[in-house]
């Protein structure tokens, strides 16, 4: 733990100010420019290249050693947000004002890139755990993460609006650069137990995408967790598109801020259960009583049009996403061999993430040309209105109500399916994968 601790609070640091950065340019763009399409493009294009880069990245990590993977991450990331400071000063705010200006668009790339570097460092993190820690206490480290990530955002979505608004662009820049500098320097400083091997194939030299594949068909029901997980996101991104449009019907702009603010410790919450708890015997089962109760509270909290009843709900459901994101680390860092961990680990992550763009497509006309209109003018308003209620927003909270119990259905038929007793079985059978500290604490290519 002694060389953990400070490689976490390194990796705190530099995802706040990725984090801090992309909320700040997209505040910013949308100030600039009073256009919701601007904001829908940058939202589509960050979605969709971490979708993407996950293949790439989980190869630049199995190819370097993981310290040196981390400082690619972190030099990335400072020389495309000096290369946007640069354009920044030496443009007119003018320009800045114009949506379909290449400026404007080649500044918020840079930025964009800037921050989906520090995914390196995400997919580095999930390896090093792998043989920094041993294996029955890899969950609680798993949730130490979580407690990471649930910080830099709670506080990044904080700041990087007051910084904008205080501050402005310029000094938003200089406060990135300057900590990316920090990260670096602190970075070179920690002293990383990483035995020099040789890898034995050539696959890391390049996007593995077909020696991944066969790495996760060797684990019984791997491929059917990956997917489960991308078939959770894509119905969990119907809440993520639809979610700010509900709670406005409700709370004013302000109200709703400060509320999304508070319900954010959810994140930091759930993270801590696990760092004090762990997972238990059997992570998957977690997995799926977690799924289980996230779906149920779905299914009941927009059933009526009560703040109250939503912000409760959400908190929970906050709650146990660091607790569904630690499983699915802590059964990969045990079934798959170090040396493709990375592969993997951005495999998943682009499988899962691709679903939130397809989501936020296909949700809006759904809902705008089905839902909507069946609790305004349809059927809805004499079937459900006297009990549900009627109008827009009903029927946005009806949307959510059928999402929530496709997702419990769904996940019921998974925990009894053949995919998850193969899988937990292989989870159960020995530490066969486990690369602790006090074993072969190693794994990283002659680069």
């Amino acid at each position: 733990m002694k060389f953990f601790y400070p490689i976490l609070g390194n990796s705190l640091v530099a995802s706040l100010t990725n984090n801090f950065v992309w909320f700040a340019v997209t505040f910013w763009a949308y100030l600039e420019t009073q256009s919701v399409l601007a904001t829908s493009f940058m939202a589509g294009i960050y979605l969709g290249t971490v979708a993407i880069s996950g293949f790439f990245l989980g190869s630049l990590v199995d190819r370097f050693k993981k310290k040196k993977a981390m400082m690619i991450s972190g030099i990335m990331s400072l020389i495309l947000y000096t290369t946007a400071f640069i354009i920044y000063i030496s443009t007119p705010e003018s320009v800045f004002k114009d949506p379909s200006s290449v400026a404007l668009w080649g500044f918020i790339i840079l930025t964009l890139f800037g921050a989906i570097a520090g995914n390196i460092r995400t997919i580095a993190l999930s390896t090093l755990v792998t043989f920094l820690i041993p294996e029955e206490n890899r969950d609680k480290a798993n949730g130490m993460v979580g407690t990471t990530n649930g910080v830099s955002f709670l506080v990044a979505s904080i700041f990087s609006g007051m910084t904008i608004g205080f501050l402005g662009m310029y000094w938003t820049l200089v406060l990135a650069v300057v900590l990316s500098v920090a990260v670096l320097v602190h970075l070179w400083t920690i002293s990383i137990p990483e035995k020099e091997t040789i890898h034995a194939e050539d696959h890391t030299q390049h996007i593995d995408v077909k020696g991944t594949i066969a790495a996760i068909r060797m684990v019984p029901g791997l491929f059917a967790l990956i997917f489960f997980n991308t078939f959770n996101n894509f119905l969990g991104g119907v809440f993520m598109s639809l979610m700010d449009a509900y709670g406005l019907s409700m709370v004013s702009v302000q109200a709703w801020g400060i509320l999304w603010g508070v319900l954010s410790m959810g994140f930091i919450v759930g993270g801590l259960v696990v760092a004090k708890k762990g997972l238990g015997k059997n992570p998957l089962r977690t997995l799926f009583v977690s799924n289980i109760v996230m779906w149920a509270i779905c299914v009941v909290f927009t059933i009526q049009a009560s703040i109250v009843l939503l912000a409760v709900g959400m908190f929970v459901y906050l709650c146990l996403i660091p607790v569904v994101e630690a499983t699915e680390q802590t059964i990969l860092q045990k079934v798959i061999p170090p040396d493709r961990q990375g592969r993997v680990f951005g495999f998943a992550q682009s499988i899962e993430q691709a679903a939130s763009p397809l989501t936020a497509f296909m949700i809006g006309p759904i809902a705008k040309f089905i839902f909507i209109p069946f609790m305004t003018t349809g059927g809805g308003v004499s079937l459900l209105g006297p009990w549900f209620g009627t109008g827009t927003a009903r029927g946005l909270a009806l949307l959510f109500t059928v999402t929530g119990m496709v997702g419990l259905v769904v996940t019921i038929l998974a925990m009894r399916s053949k995919s998850y007793k193969l899988l937990s079985a292989k989870y159960k059978r020995g530490d066969e994968n486990d690369m602790s500290l006090e074993t072969e604490p190693v794994i990283a290519s002659k680069d």
